[in-house]
């Protein structure tokens, strides 16, 4: 019998791991039998002393164990981990087929009982990010079963690369760091060769995995700009907070008659041009730098009406529930004035990232705003992200993405 130290703890803490929620709160702790270190492996207990699950501790943590079994007959040994990795693979080859498979997120997180870990893959190269401890003390036996994973599958992978530069990772009482992770097995040792080239939807795209955001590609919306593509023939659009130009090149190639990609944020135009000549639609996509609160402010104080296809894609406006009453604010403000700006008949996609943003509050939101615009909204679509992102039930937190499609009329 395994030797593991016993936490017990509160009713609202059993109550959620009954659930199948997989964190258990510092506060929800009432005792303990034995010693440990952070990133040990602890079993969870009711006050009645019933097994409820096993996860990572760590004293440093506000979650302070994330539950990665609720069997107590697992035993964690390197058999464990490969058999969870190949399930989290095999699951994405299904999902996400043919070339899909080439850029997809290979792990999500909690979604696949690996708390705190996101890989995702760009061609031959695995972005990883590690954010909680008992991943960090495990990675080197994750990272190489990961690698013969995929190469057994026939898959090519050279490199992986390690994006840890996010500030959480000092609050688990980790260093922030990023660099190529030294697998032997790896042919690339160095960051100098990682710039590369992806296909998504037939669309290819510069993916700067040292530097861009996250971890160089937002990929959960990639069949939600399939969705653009469809409804953009001979429309005249305005895709906001840009990014990469992932929208605004759906929309060129749906047929757009024309496509204006707005971001604040030179560096983000400046990728969006490579896009854009990367894919030859230097005379359908222009772009524009501007802040896109005052831009939209600008056009509808000028009674602009030149977009018959507006696309909102902001960054997430809230990264906790304390600040969700601002968030409402900046999401309404953008939504109104898209919402006054386009013409009877014309489409307004809007979309939310933050989990702390439920999906009614959203929705009330743009009630609220069509209200206030004097315009009514007929929903074409309603999506969320793709599933190689996908939701666990009991874990609404990876319930994230919001994604609306509306025609004004």
């Amino acid at each position: 019998m395994r030797n593991f130290t016993k936490v017990y703890i509160t009713k609202k803490g059993e109550f959620a791991a009954r659930g199948g929620h997989p964190w258990v709160f510092d506060e929800e702790i009432i005792r303990m039998e034995g010693t440990y270190k952070n990133g040990d492996l602890v079993d969870v207990m009711t006050s009645k002393d019933k097994y409820l699950g096993t996860g990572f501790i760590n004293d440093n943590s506000k979650i302070r164990i994330r539950l990665i079994s609720r069997n107590t007959n697992d035993k964690f040994d390197e058999e464990f981990f490969a058999r969870r990795l190949r399930y989290a693979v095999e699951y994405r080859k299904i999902v996400m087929p043919g070339d899909d498979f080439k850029c997809c997120r290979l792990i999500f997180g909690e979604a696949d009982s690996f708390p705190g870990l996101t890989v995702d893959r760009f061609n031959d190269i695995l972005v990883v990010q590690v954010l909680s401890l008992g991943i960090e003390l495990r990675k080197k036996m994750l990272f190489t079963l990961l690698f013969k994973i995929l190469t057994d599958m026939g898959e090519t992978i050279n490199c992986i690369y390690e994006r840890n530069d996010v500030r959480i990772r000092i609050l688990e009482g980790m260093q922030e760091e990023k660099g190529v992770y030294p697998l032997p097995e790896l042919k690339i040792k160095t960051a100098e060769a990682l710039d590369t080239v992806i296909k998504e939807n037939d669309i290819l795209y510069r993916v700067d995995v040292v530097n861009g955001q996250k971890t160089g590609f937002f990929l959960d919306q990639k069949y939600n700009r399939l969705a653009i593509r469809r409804i953009a023939k001979d429309r005249r659009v305005l895709d906001c907070f840009t990014h990469t130009g992932a929208f605004a090149l759906n929309a060129a190639l749906g047929g757009a008659h024309s496509v204006t990609a707005v971001d604040i944020s030179e560096e983000a135009i400046n990728n969006t041009k490579y896009n854009i000549a990367l894919n030859h639609q230097e005379g359908k996509v222009d772009t524009l730098q501007a802040n896109v609160f005052e831009l939209l402010t600008e056009l509808v104080e000028k009674k602009v009406k030149d977009y018959d296809l507006i696309i909102l894609d902001p960054p997430a406006f809230t990264k906790s529930s304390s600040t969700i009453k601002s968030a409402i604010r900046g999401y309404k403000e953008i939504n109104l004035k898209a919402m006054k700006l386009l013409p009877r008949g014309g489409f307004l996609a809007t979309c939310s990232c933050s989990h702390f943003m439920p999906e009614g509050l959203f929705v009330k939101m743009l009630k609220e705003a069509a209200a206030d615009a004097a315009v009514n909204l007929r929903q074409v679509e309603a999506r969320q992200q793709a599933p190689d992102h996908p939701i666990h039930l009991s874990v609404p937190e990876t319930n994230y993405l919001k994604f609306y499609i509306f025609q004004v009329v």
